[in-house]
């Protein structure tokens, strides 16, 4: 089981976008996924009310930081990967599932690259690992980005990130009506109209490519090292 994040200390990010079209083509590939929804705003529990039962597909919300532990205590031997929804901010619950995380993903806009709400989460994943003495593996993966954008002006962003140390995916979210009318209508890429959704095959080619990417970032987690993680985030008894 892995356990995946996606946090962003500012909103706006595409951040919930990112975390659905990664669930839902993990879903669809087979695996059982859970989403934790953190997010007070609640978005992906409204697109799963409205959805109704998606194959291989679960959405828990109400998630505090006293319960997320135990969620994925729980869910250990029942799931393949869990994606954990975060709010945009930096707070407790954020920061426990830092720690938690097999891979945290950082969504920035390619277009603005206003980048302060990731800066802050890069600092407090440096400051979890000084503290915990964990590694916790990490990368930006570039959202809203326009089709039109050149794979030239890509890697020049690429390259400024990483001339700071920050390892960004080789694969962009491309801005797609597809991912704006998912939380509207509910259901998958795959359940949606193309005669109605434009460029949706372009939007399936994109959410195969960005999971079929992180799944190459996430190596099976040793179960001693995944219980030792749950054992330091869980209350110790008085």
């Amino acid at each position: 089981m892995a356990v995946i994040t996606l946090a962003n200390a500012k909103g706006g990010a595409g951040k919930t976008t990112a975390a659905l079209i990664l669930a839902t083509e993990l879903a669809r590939q087979g695996n059982r996924v859970v989403i934790l929804d953190a997010d007070p705003q609640r978005w992906i529990t409204s697109w799963s009310e409205i959805s109704g039962h998606i194959p291989n597909l679960e959405v828990i919300s109400h998630i505090t930081p006293a319960s997320l532990p135990c969620h994925i205590r729980e869910l250990k031997d029942e799931v393949d990967f869990i994606v954990i929804d975060l709010a945009g901010a930096k707070d407790a619950i954020v920061a426990l599932a830092l720690g938690l995380s097999d891979q945290v993903l950082i969504p920035v806009q390619g277009c603005a690259m206003d980048a302060r709400g990731a800066v802050q989460i890069l600092d407090l994943i440096r400051q979890i690992q000084e503290k915990a003495k964990v590694r916790i593996k990490h990368s930006v993966v570039l959202t809203r980005v326009n089709s039109l954008v050149t794979t030239r002006a890509l890697q020049t962003i690429k390259a400024l990130l990483a001339a700071r140390g920050v390892s960004v995916l080789d694969t962009p979210i491309i801005e797609r009506a597809a991912y704006r009318e998912i939380f509207e209508c509910g259901g998958t890429l795959q359940t949606m109209d193309a005669t109605r959704v434009s460029n949706l095959d372009k939007a399936r080619e994109n959410a195969f490519a960005l999971a079929s990417e992180i799944q190459t970032l996430l190596p099976v987690t040793p179960r001693r090292a995944l219980m030792s993680r749950l054992r330091s985030a869980l209350p110790r008894a008085a």
